[in-house]
């Protein structure tokens, strides 16, 4: 039963949502237009269900580079509206369109000066009367059994407001460079914000050792710095190479009196390297492309400023 009365939900909301297509028309562009050419915030207002569901679409607004407030509607009528300018334009939702808390301030948009688009299921309620433009979110029914709960209708509200908000994207040019400036803390953010300067290793953390040195005390400076490698560089300060936990380990049994050996004998001679200013995301794909761990950070004159580690990628969030 349950099971049954779940796949009958998803159905009638599915349905909802696909009479909701062939019902768009000339209000739904009339309405991008006005949100588009919008020099002020989309403030997006409702109550109960419905105010929930403008808080996602005021959020999803606000993250795909539409500038979005919510504003309770109840509130609205106690000072709220001071957040309300003749450059906003207004998106409320009510599906009866007779909410009295939206009913009360309606007159006091208009003289602000506000353009107000409505979302709404009853095309002839008050709330239809006083909009610039209305977008049709009625449904035949409810999934609830009782026809009491918003479900169906709040779900085409939702839908409706990220038609809008996909939309307002493509016609702004909305990147996902954009996006990761408004999402720093996700990992699409990190992944297009985060530069190999930000995380690579530097100064006591970064081992770097000069040409003629013994295998022994480069091996003492990368435990020192709690590394898996050291940069080589010549008399200059420039990279010549560098020696890893895999060079030691192909050299051992192989190479007689391994740790009195200068460190050029045994290292990895012209390695690939890094800039700072590269994403992290692009040394992430050279370390699993060549299938290394290491990748000294080098600037214009091939001087290593850093060295970046797999691990410090894991531990960026990167992987």
């Amino acid at each position: 039963m349950s099971l049954k009365k779940a796949k009958q939900v998803l159905k009638i909301e599915a349905d909802a949502i696909n009479r909701l297509i062939s019902r768009l028309d000339e209000n739904f562009l009339k309405a991008l237009d006005m949100l588009y050419k919008s020099k002020g915030r989309i403030v997006v207002t409702g109550m109960g269900k419905a105010g929930i569901i403008g808080q996602k679409i005021s959020s999803t607004l606000s993250s795909t580079g539409t500038p979005s407030l919510w504003l309770h509607s109840a509130e609205a009528s106690h000072g709220d509206l001071g957040r309300v300018t003749k450059d906003d334009c207004i998106l409320a939702l009510s599906n009866s369109g007779e909410t009295e808390e939206l009913k009360h301030f309606l007159p006091i948009v208009k003289k602000i000066g506000a353009k107000l688009i409505a979302i709404t299921g009853n095309k002839k309620s008050t709330l239809a009367k006083f909009s610039d433009v209305v977008l049709d979110a009625g449904v035949e029914r409810e999934a609830c059994p009782l026809g009491l709960a918003p479900t169906a209708s709040t779900t085409v509200m939702l839908a409706l407001g990220d038609a809008l908000a996909v939309c307002l994207l493509e016609m702004k040019g909305f990147k996902e460079k954009d996006f990761a400036l408004y999402h720093p803390g996700g990992l699409l953010g990190k992944r297009l914000l985060l530069t190999v300067g930000d995380i690579m290793r530097t100064g006591k953390n970064n081992p770097i050792v000069k040409e003629g040195i013994s295998v022994s005390k480069v091996l003492f400076t990368i435990t020192q710095a709690r590394a898996g490698a050291a940069i080589v560089v010549d008399k200059y300060g420039k990279l010549i190479g560098i020696f890893t936990d895999g060079d030691l380990r192909r050299h051992v049994g192989k190479t007689s009196n391994l740790l009195n050996r200068r460190i050029q004998e045994v290292m990895t001679k012209n390695p690939l390297v890094i800039n700072k200013q590269c994403l992290a995301v692009e040394a992430l794909r050279i370390l699993k492309e060549k299938k290394i761990d290491e990748l000294p950070v080098v600037d214009e004159n091939k001087r290593p400023v850093g060295l970046l580690d797999v691990q410090d990628l894991l531990k960026a969030g990167i992987v």
